[in-house]
Parts: C-alpha cells; structure tokens; sequence
C-alpha cells in the first residue's frame, strides 16, 4: 500500500500484548524509565473521567511520577487488559481494545474501572503506544 514495512499480524498481535503486559509490570513496579519506554515521543491520552489530555513522553511520564509519589503506600494500581488487536494489513499501526482498572494497592478493592482504546506504531523495531483513550464505566 504504502511501501512501509508491515509486521505480520499474528506477530503484531503477540507483540501488542507483550508490550501492554511490559507497561503494566512498569505500573506496578513504579518504573518510570520503562513506562517511557513503551510510549512514543508524542503520545495522546485521554483520562476516563475527566476527559483530561496529557501530550508527549514527557508529560506522561511527569504525571506517573506525581500519581506514584502522591501516595506511595496505598496508590491505586493501573492495568491495561487486551481484549482485541487489528493490526493494519498495509501500514505499520494497529489499534488495541480492552478493559482497564485502578486497584487501590492496600485494600485490593477496585475504585475505578472501564474500557480503553490505545493505537500503536511499529518503529524502529518496536511497538509504541501514539494515543490512548480511557472511559471510566465504574
């Protein structure tokens, strides 16, 4: 189509949810440099409830670094599930779908939950994450 290379899709698949499964041990493990890693240059996100956009690697990587250090103890912890990848068949970008929660680590007990749609772009050998939108069902 493009002339881009286009990873497999079986592979972009498996890839997609190799990556989420990094950011989500990065979550939980408070590791801002990996968290960073899985997110490209001008990533987009958009919050659940608020519809807040955070804008760039940077910005993204501030805010989890207030969110880990707002309460270190009883902080609320964030994981991504995948429930679809479609990988483009022409074009390096796949789109992924699933459900996320916030748990808050103390009590185990859920205080936030809905669905996620995040886009990924293969560069340079890897998966990253361009733009996320979160909606907060719970």
């Amino acid at each position: 189509m493009t002339g881009l290379p286009t990873p497999p899709a079986a592979s972009a698949d498996l890839a997609i949810r190799l990556a989420r499964a990094a950011f989500n041990r990065a979550l939980a493990d408070r590791d801002l440099d990996a968290i960073a890693t899985v997110l490209a240059r001008e990533v987009v996100l958009v919050a659940g409830t608020d519809s807040a956009v955070i804008t760039g690697r940077k910005a993204q990587v501030l805010a989890w670094k207030r969110e880990f250090a707002a309460a270190p103890a009883a902080a609320t912890l964030y994981t991504r599930t995948p429930e679809t990848i479609l990988p483009s068949p022409g074009l390096p970008i796949a789109l992924e779908h699933g459900q996320w929660q916030g748990v808050n680590r103390t009590s185990g007990q859920v205080e936030a939950s809905g669905a996620y749609t995040a886009k990924w772009r293969h560069s340079g050998g890897l998966w990253q994450i361009e733009a996320e939108i979160f909606l907060t069902l719970a």
